[in-house]
């Protein structure tokens, strides 16, 4: 795989712009490639839309139900079994019930979510080129820098006839610093 720098512009003039500056700084055009990223989970990955076959997390979601029902059922017996007097013996059953609910809910939403915390690429117009080497991945950067990329990233991949076929929308941006 070869190393790629990407600039990221919200109109897509500026990214001509920026397509017609990689070209005059000395990138071949079937080299450079621009196109418009999609907004997190609207990429189409799958037949049925989307960009994953289930949401983030929802494996953890039986755990996190079941956790919660059980933890619910016991302490909604024991308020139960603590009301017997005034209840009667279907006291610690309801409990039990209403308490069970209650935690399964309060467990499905405390599920885990496997993207939290993870920098996503922002939706927008990607200029992206392809460099051989060191020189040409600073001089690439110089130029999407004075065309005011307004955030750069390094990834890896190919750009053929100007299109980056292994592009991963879903891949977490390793941003250049300013």
């Amino acid at each position: 795989m070869s190393t790629i720098i990407a600039g990221h512009f919200q109109l897509q003039d500026q990214a001509a712009l920026a397509v017609d500056a990689l070209a005059r700084a000395g990138y071949p055009a079937d080299r450079i490639s621009s196109f418009f990223v999609n907004p997190a989970g609207q990429h189409d990955t799958f037949a049925v839309g989307g960009d994953r076959d289930k949401s983030p997390g929802a494996e953890d979601t039986d755990k996190g139900v079941a956790a919660g029902a059980g933890a619910g059922a016991a302490a909604g017996a024991a308020v139960g079994a603590a009301s017997t007097p005034v209840t009667g013996p279907l006291g610690a059953v309801l409990g039990g019930l209403v308490g069970g609910h209650v935690g399964a809910l309060v467990g499905t939403l405390a599920s885990t979510d496997d993207d939290a915390g993870r920098q996503r690429r922002a939706s927008g117009m990607l200029v992206a080129v392809e460099v051989d080497d060191d020189h040409q991945e600073r001089r690439a950067i110089d130029v999407l820098r004075q065309v005011r990329a307004e955030q750069i990233e390094r990834g890896d991949g190919h750009i053929s006839g100007g299109d980056w076929r292994d592009f991963d929308p879903l891949a977490a941006p390793h941003l250049v610093g300013y």
